[in-house]
């Protein structure tokens, strides 16, 4: 294994808190982290003893829960889907600046119901060292239901994750990193399917152009593009410029706006 020491201890932990379970569901996205920890469950624990959970709704793109269908099809894990009607939590439609925290509340109730079911008593999911460094209030509702974050407790990165990711296979490895498609959206203004669905769709466009990580903010009528900065030249270029504003005028923009900033997570949450 090309990795260093501190990488091969921190690997060496997560397996040791993986081996203090008996059972273990998995919260699972389909992201590269979650993808690693079913991966390190199924290896040390048995496939038979692994249980992933995956949480179907309009908040999530369907892209990355058939993507996960597939993930666990091909590992032969067991998966449940699980469908999460958010429209429902008052606090996740209203928008506010601890609407993470609801959304996380209202989803892991879920997802521990059904691993209790299936007998299975505990549920990971995969926050990372990393997370800590955002304003993250889902945090505070994993933590009150019990949830363990096993690659946190081990003190691995997100880049430690994908080069473990690589070594293993794992084709998820360098997959962009996910987040909830509320996060497009400021806070403050009201959350609707129409919403979600219309980031989704002008996502798709984007990465259809080639591009592969990239945010589409909701700003009113108008959408704020985000992509790495080195993907900022191509995206300027004549053709994939006017494609991509005819495609995002189709679904209701009226004005595009590149932000020359680039990409970064959690970009809504420097007005905080």
């Amino acid at each position: 294994m090309d990795t260093d020491l501190d990488v091969i201890e921190k690997l060496e932990k997560l397996q040791n808190v993986i081996r203090t379970f008996n059972k273990v569901a998995v919260a699972f996205s389909g992201g590269a982290d979650s993808s690693f920890l079913l991966h390190e469950a199924a290896e040390i624990l048995g496939k038979e003893n692994v249980l992933a959970i995956t949480v179907s709704s309009p908040a999530f793109p369907k892209a990355e829960t058939d993507a996960a269908v597939n993930f666990c099809k091909n590992a032969e894990i067991k998966q449940i889907l699980i469908d999460a009607d958010m429209m429902s939590v008052k606090e996740f439609r209203e928008n506010s600046t601890d609407r993470c925290y609801h959304c996380k509340k209202a989803l892991f109730k879920k997802v521990e119901k059904t691993a209790k079911e299936n007998d299975v008593q505990i549920v990971c999911d995969g926050s990372n060292s990393d997370d800590d460094g955002d304003y993250r209030p889902g945090l505070k509702a994993i933590a009150e239901l019990g949830v363990r974050s096993p690659l946190k407790e081990a003190g691995l990165s997100k880049p430690e994750i994908r080069m473990l990711s690589k070594e293993a296979g794992l084709i998820s490895w360098d997959k962009p990193s996910l987040a909830c498609l509320a996060s497009r959206i400021p806070y403050g203004e009201e959350i609707n399917v129409k919403k979600l669905s219309m980031v989704e769709e002008a996502e798709k466009i984007l990465h259809d152009t080639g591009l592969r990580q990239v945010r589409v903010r909701i700003h009113g009528d108008m959408a704020r593009i985000e992509t790495e900065t080195d993907e900022i030249k191509k995206i300027t270029e004549d053709k994939i410029r006017q494609n991509i504003v005819s495609g995002l005028k189709k679904l209701g923009f009226k004005y595009i706006s590149l932000d020359l900033e680039g990409y970064r997570s959690g970009s809504m949450n420097e007005v905080l």
